[in-house]
């Protein structure tokens, strides 16, 4: 295991700052505002001669609502799982009652800490040296994160006061799974109850996740990435510039994922705002399952109806499994991984040329294509152009006439064929050109001269 960096302090320090230049990555949302950050973010620091964790915490303030409890829960679980705690503060601030509040409690656990002392541009160093000595913290380091000032010198001496261990490559093997939705239909609560514990905040509040946060699982000798991201409202009410961030995440984790989660909320039914999710998935291109969440708190009369409402919504996107689970009570997450793995299985299955040319001629053997202009369209032979989503090349003659419908079917033949359950097919179709167009035939000499003859016979 990498040795792990938590970095914790008042709130608008500039840790997120300080953790995208120490992981030289866009991971955390940065903005003026406070409070931006509420999850833990973990990231790799490699900088140094060895790579490290770096843990992202939320500010810790005094607040007393449930929001302020939760965020200050993951900022002290994060000290715990740590081996090294940097302590950021503002050097612009100098020191702040809670500065001497969260050092102290930091000594009560019992860990060692480093003070780092960011937005050290135009601030004079010794003042800020002899300022932030009454809290009796070192080493000491001098930072402008903002501007990637002094960050060598940190890097170099956290790792002297980190415990030697070998790196940790990412698992490539890993399925990454993106979990997305709507505000507050429990996307948070299924990660947590996935992983067995409160890894990120869950509370029964729209709009709690921000960022787009990755956390690894092994279940049953299989590995997964699971990405929590923030739920996705309609941009008429997306108001806050910083929830328009926020949505970038969760898109910016849908390209990155290899299975994408919708989930879905049963109680609530299918919304168009649910559609517009959809569309985005589909223009990713990535495998698809449907999770249909508080799945247990509806009536056999309700679940009828609700079945009804999702297959008139979804008839669009009827390749994809759809799950019903309880995300509180962690009913139907073994058919949710089975789902996902079902669905990775298709959308990364590689094929022979030979195999889909097979197939591409006994579709059209079954059903011939129109005719258009007393012609018909031509298959010379297909080929896989990618995966994630299967990309199927078909090359042939006339295949521009093709209606959309005879596309569909050709997509629903090998869906069928192969039993792709899960991702959407791209067909792409390429026809050869025409080596003589724009190419005129030159006459030779003799063809000249008798096509002459031929003119003068004509004009007599």
């Amino acid at each position: 295991m990498l040795p792990v960096v938590a970095l914790v302090g008042r709130p608008n320090v500039g840790k997120s700052t300080l953790y995208n230049a120490l992981t030289k990555t866009r991971d955390a949302l940065v903005s003026n505002l406070p409070g931006v950050t509420r999850d833990r973010l973990f990231g790799i620091c490699r900088r140094g001669e060895r790579p490290f964790m770096v843990c992202d915490t939320a500010g810790l303030t005094q607040g007393e609502d449930e929001l302020a409890r939760g965020m200050a829960a993951q900022s002290w679980q994060a000290i715990e799982e740590s081996d090294l705690v940097g302590l950021v503060v503002d050097a612009r601030d100098g020191v702040h009652p809670d500065d001497l509040e969260i050092a102290q409690k930091i000594r009560s656990h019992g860990k060692r800490m480093v003070l780092i002392v960011n937005k050290m541009d135009g601030v004079d160093e010794n003042v800020a040296l002899a300022e932030f000595s009454r809290l009796g913290i070192a080493p000491q380091h001098h930072i402008a994160a903002s501007h990637y000032q002094g960050l060598d010198e940190l890097t170099e001496s956290l790792l002297g006061l980190l415990p030697a261990s070998e790196a940790e490559e990412e698992d490539h093997d890993a399925i990454r799974i993106a979990i997305i939705g709507r505000p507050n239909v429990g996307k948070s609560t299924l990660v947590n109850r996935l992983i067995g514990e409160d890894r990120v905040l869950a509370i029964d509040l729209p709009g709690t996740t921000r960022d787009a946060v990755r956390v690894p699982l092994e279940r049953d000798g299989k590995r997964y990435v699971l990405i929590d991201t923030a739920g996705i409202r309609r941009k008429a009410r997306v108001g806050e510039g910083l929830e328009k961030f926020s949505v970038i995440k969760a898109l910016q984790a849908m390209e990155a994922a290899q299975v994408v989660v919708l989930m879905l909320d049963a109680q609530q039914g299918f919304a168009d705002q649910d559609a517009h999710i959809l569309g985005e998935v589909l223009r990713s291109g990535r495998a698809l399952v449907l999770a249909i969440n508080k799945w247990d708190g509806l009536s056999t009369r309700e679940r009828t109806q609700v079945t009804s409402r999702l297959d008139w919504g979804l008839g669009f996107v009827d390749f994809a499994k759809r799950v019903p689970i309880s995300a509180l009570h962690g009913s139907g997450l073994g058919e949710l991984l089975k789902a996902v793995h079902q669905a990775h299985k298709a959308g990364t299955r590689e094929f022979s040329a030979t195999e889909l040319t097979k197939t591409i001629n006994e579709a059209f053997e079954k059903h011939q294509p129109p005719l258009v202009r007393g012609r018909t369209a031509k298959m010379r032979y297909a080929h896989q152009g990618g995966r994630n989503p299967p990309r199927v090349i078909i090359h042939g003659s006339r295949l521009a006439s093709l209606p959309d419908s005879y596309k569909r079917y050709l997509e629903g033949f090998l869906r069928q064929k192969f039993r792709l359950t899960g991702t959407p097919i791209v067909l792409e179709f390429r026809e050869g050109e025409n080596p003589y167009a724009g190419k005129r035939n030159e006459l030779t000499e003799r063809q000249v001269k008798k096509r002459r003859r031929l003119m003068q016979h004509v004009k007599r």
